[in-house]
């Protein structure tokens, strides 16, 4: 049923910009040279999403290539273009942009992670092949977010870019690249849905009176249609109101049922459609509390959540549709029902899988403090702060109607020492309600449980690494139930916690990892998890944890783990494809829908000892362990699902390790082979 509520809702969508304004993806055939190649012909093509520190920066090159580059496209124009108005947006290009269309300047975006929107309709020559240059720069800047990061800033256009034709008079593109409607949910419950839509308009013609319709399927059934009679005045970003309420609503109710109504604004004057935008509408009420957690629809959840970059192996951040599925199934396999998408906004298509899956989202702003690294996360300097609004509020008016989305983040790992940020987040603390009244706004501090930076967020998330960073895995616990003590008005959440670990890296002991050294051994990251997974589990007035992190990732200047380049802290490897040994706990603990049984230390093959330990993760309630075809007994998994077997006896050479469960509709079992010299 949800599968055929999806492909309704696409089809609508397919059907609704056909009718309307004309969307064209121009990603292919780019000239591309970097701005220090000055000859002719030093230009090759490339094709969008493309970055051009794929290589440099995934190579450990800590001076990779941060500069700018240039990207050359011819774009026709039909003389049947008069008196429309034509738009390019950019879905994300890092980090500053100046487009160029004809040899002219149209204008300049400051920052790496937002979509932006030109209006090109000056500048065109209709009935000819016009050139359009887009100059991208990565240097860092001292008034663009972020200054720092434990994380490659690749550069490039490394989304897709759109051409879009539309009507002189037309839904706004130009309201920070939002969709130019904001479904705000100004009272939600079992029983009633009052909602406001907020349109923004833009008309480019003589004033004129118009008509507003708004209406709200239920997957292919029209429930509700409000119109309003509008008089359209010449400008743009002209808002008017179309207020509604449903009775007995459906909620959208995280993994349970993630449900969405479809809302669609049409503008039109003198009966003819001039526009229509297409929107999710996912009705939900929730809140924290300091004691119990955070509850959806009035139901407890504990948020078992992850961190997640948006980079891969081979090919940087400029990913494709079929990476961010591939993310989420796997995301999806593990069990996690909430994402910290780190450390900036990410791809609207990753959003909208998340609304479609039901995860809780926790999306931020690029506001990053140097955590234990030099350089300073933040200058009192009038053009950086104004850049970081401008990338909030970019943040919250283009991804304002995913219901996925519960909290904004405003920074991670920030100092008050040298100029202290401390003013500036609640100025930004500040405009994020005014964006969005309804919303809570979070951070991510690495700080000492009194500073006052803490407290200027309405919910509080810490970045803690004990067992991997110092300390021990019991420390999270102590931690976090003297911050509870001291400080019971907090609404705590762990941010990141997590360790490095190399699946080429086995040990016969488990034996704590060095973190800079270049030895990180898989099964000292499981027993990291382990241990902090129970500290964390057993305390419910921690709303949420989000594992750092679930992918490896991209960093040139680490020089740590089995290779430079690499923060190896993810539970997955960098190209996907391995899943380590992490991961498969918290799918046992996390995922109770789909049975398996995994036999953890398994690419340690080479065993000296003649008797070893055999741990599995499993969500059956027991296995059998078989060792050379010899029966070695059944166990039960504990509270944390997890069954093991002591003292087992190897003989010399090759081992079959197997365990079983045959007592389900369907036997499950795993296997693998050691040697013992």
């Amino acid at each position: 049923m949800r599968r055929l509520t999806i492909l309704l809702f696409a089809f609508l969508c397919m059907l609704t910009v056909q009718a309307s304004r004309k969307e064209t993806r121009i990603n292919d055939n780019w000239q591309f040279r970097f701005s220090w190649q000055v000859q002719k012909d030093s230009e090759r093509r490339v094709d969008l999403p493309h970055t051009w520190n794929a290589q440099d920066a995934l190579a450990g090159k800590q001076d990779y290539h941060r500069g700018a580059g240039n990207y050359r496209k011819v774009l026709p124009v039909g003389e049947e273009l008069k008196g429309k108005r034509l738009y390019l947006r950019f879905e994300g290009a890092n980090t500053v942009t100046n487009l160029f269309v004809n040899q002219k300047h149209v204008g300049e975006h400051r920052g790496g992670y937002g979509a932006f929107v030109f209006d090109i309709t000056e500048y065109v020559d209709y009935g000819k092949e016009n050139e359009l240059l887009v100059r991208v720069n990565n240097a860092l800047q001292l008034d663009i977010m972020p200054l720092v990061g434990d994380f490659n800033f690749y550069g490039g256009i490394y989304r897709d870019v759109y051409f879009i034709v539309a009507e002189e008079q037309h839904i706004s593109l130009t309201d920070y690249a939002s969709p130019g409607i904001y479904l705000a949910q100004n009272s939600v419950s079992k029983e009633t849905a009052e909602v406001t839509a907020r349109i923004m308009l833009s008309n480019f013609a003589d004033a004129q009176d118009a008509t507003l319709t708004l209406n709200i399927y239920d997957g292919s059934k029209n429930i509700l249609s409000k119109q309003k009679k509008v008089q359209l005045p010449k400008g743009e970003n002209i808002q008017e109101e179309i207020r509604f309420s449903l009775n007995n609503p459906r909620l959208w109710n995280g993994k349970k049922d993630p449900f969405c109504y479809t809302a669609e604004a049409v503008l039109s004057v003198n009966g003819e459609a001039k526009d229509r935008i297409i929107q999710p509408l996912g009705l939900r009420y929730y809140h924290v509390e300091a004691d119990k957690g955070f509850f959806l629809n009035g139901e407890h959840i504990q948020l078992r959540g992850i961190c997640r970059h948006q980079d891969r192996a081979e090919i940087g951040n400029a990913l494709h549709p079929a990476h961010h599925e591939e993310d989420m199934d796997i995301i999806l396999e593990m069990g996690a029902n909430a994402m910290r998408l780190a450390h900036y906004p990410q791809a609207t298509c990753f959003y909208d899988l998340a609304d479609k899956n039901g995860l809780i989202v926790w999306a931020e702003i690029p506001f990053i403090g140097p955590g234990g690294y030099a350089e300073q996360g933040y200058v009192n300097q009038l053009s950086f702060k104004e850049n970081g609004k401008q990338q909030l509020i970019e943040l919250i008016r283009q991804h304002y109607n995913h219901p996925s989305i519960c909290m904004w983040g405003l920074y991670n790992e920030l100092k008050n020492e040298g100029d202290s940020p401390e003013a500036y987040v609640a100025e930004l603390n500040a405009l994020a309600h005014k964006e969005d009244p309804v919303r809570p706004t979070v951070a991510a501090s690495f700080l000492d449980d009194g500073n006052p930076l803490n407290g200027r967020s309405d919910l509080i998330g810490w970045n803690k690494y004990y067992g991997w960073y110092g300390g021990s895995f019991s420390d999270i616990g102590a931690w976090a139930d003297r911050i509870h003590r001291n400080f019971p008005e907090y609404k705590i959440a762990i941010s990141e916690y997590g360790a490095g670990a190399s699946i080429y890296h086995q040990q016969e002991e488990v034996k704590a990892a060095t973190a800079t050294g270049w030895q990180h051994p898989e099964n000292w990251q499981t027993a990291y998890h382990i241990g902090n997974w129970k500290a964390i589990s057993e305390r419910p007035f921690i709303w949420g944890s989000f594992i750092w992190n679930l992918f490896d990732f991209g960093a040139a200047h680490r020089t740590e783990g089995d290779r430079p380049g690499i923060n190896d802290k993810g539970l997955v490897t960098f190209d996907r494809k391995i899943k380590k040994d992490a991961f498969y706990f918290y799918k046992a603990n996390w995922n109770k829908d789909e049975p398996f049984i995994y036999i953890a230390n398994r690419r340690h093959t080479n065993r000296t000892t003649a008797e070893t330990t055999v741990m599995v993760f499993t969500n059956l309630p027991e296995a059998e362990l078989w060792i050379n075809g010899k029966n070695i007994g059944k166990q039960k998994a504990d509270a944390y699902a997890t069954i093991t077997w002591e003292n087992v006896a190897l003989e010399k050479g090759w081992n079959n390790v197997e365990v079983k469960n045959n007592s389900g509709k369907r036997p499950l079992s795993d296997v693998t082979e050691w040697y013992h010299e």
